[in-house]
């Protein structure tokens, strides 16, 4: 199994069952399963600034399969949850981004791991921070910790908004 941690993200309601609905739709494929779950945080939007906030996770994954397959599931996930690619950053039902794979560098043209803005998005580095495991992950020999230290943010930009649900109730 590979360690694989994804963000999730959401500005579109009802955010939280779409957040919920997506961990579910995950840990349901026969090669995936969640192993952790940050809180969610509501977040200020990254980009297009003019729509609703977002509410954004992390979770942790094992899974067998390869990178590429692995987008493939979260890119179909992703259709049938309705997302829709209009504008860039724009708003969405559901967001689905591969962070990390184990330690995997890799670049092709659909997939770049570790994600190429972590070290620009704090509404990831701090739920991705709430997972014990993910303290040690480094990207160009900084931990995730240090990049955040560097960030120009502020609690107005990322504030805690609850507990990640329960995939088993309904």
């Amino acid at each position: 199994m590979t360690e694989v941690y994804l963000g999730l993200g959401s500005n579109i309601e009802p955010r939280m069952e779409y957040l919920k609905n997506a961990a579910k739709k995950l840990n349901a494929h026969q090669e995936i399963r969640v192993k952790e779950k940050s809180s969610v945080y509501i977040t200020k939007p990254y980009g297009y600034q003019k729509q609703d906030d977002f509410l954004n996770a992390v979770l942790l994954i094992d899974t067998t399969l390869k990178a590429e397959d692995l987008l493939k599931n979260i890119m179909q996930i992703e259709k049938e949850m309705g997302r829709t690619r209009e504008k860039e950053w724009g708003p969405r039902k559901i967001d689905i981004d591969i962070l990390f794979y184990n330690q995997l560098q890799y670049e092709s043209d659909d997939l770049i791991i570790p994600h190429p803005e972590i070290t620009k998005r704090a509404f990831v580095m701090v739920p991705l921070l709430e997972i014990e495991k993910a303290k040690h992950l480094k990207i160009a020999e900084k931990t995730i910790k240090e990049w955040l230290q560097e960030l120009n943010y502020s609690s107005q930009d990322i504030r805690l908004y609850s507990k990640f649900p329960d995939l088993k109730s309904d």
